[in-house]
């Protein structure tokens, strides 16, 4: 399965598609990157003149790349145009580190814990351009073909 189609089976779009590009993926895991742009819509108010990404949109790409896109690879043989993955967060639990400014990307990498009776379980980090630590921890979900 090529990255361009998993990034398309993805049900999300803009303004809340926070997946630009999946650089490694195998059975174990997963390695993609995003550009959080400067005229996105949660900077406005995120904080007055200062603006910096919501740890809940960081939680949110780091589970579209680390779980949803790994999730559509492990199931991709049961995937096609008529039958579209579905998917469900059941448990994060996210430690935070460093903020994320505008214009800044990010590369997250997640490792399969457990995927059992269609629940992924993930560790999952993100890292800077500088490869600085902005956050971690365990990601699960419910997937469906």
């Amino acid at each position: 399965m090529k990255t361009s189609e998993i990034i398309s089976l993805l049900p999300y779009q803009n303004p809340f598609l926070f997946v630009d590009g999946i650089d490694e993926i195998s059975e174990d895991g997963i390695t993609g990157h995003y550009t959080f742009k400067t005229d996105e819509f949660f900077y406005e108010g995120h904080f007055k003149n200062n603006p910096i990404t919501p740890g809940v949109i960081l939680t949110e790409c780091m589970a579209q790349i680390g779980l949803v896109c790994l999730g559509i690879y492990l199931l991709r043989d049961k995937l096609n145009s008529e039958n579209q993955p579905q998917i469900a967060l059941t448990s994060h639990q996210i430690d935070f580190y460093l903020p994320v400014l505008p214009n800044e990307k990010v590369t997250v990498i997640s490792e399969k814990e457990v995927f059992r009776f269609n629940k992924l379980k993930c560790t999952v980090k993100m890292l800077n351009e500088k490869g600085e630590l902005i956050a971690r921890g365990l990601i699960s979900g419910m997937l469906k073909a």
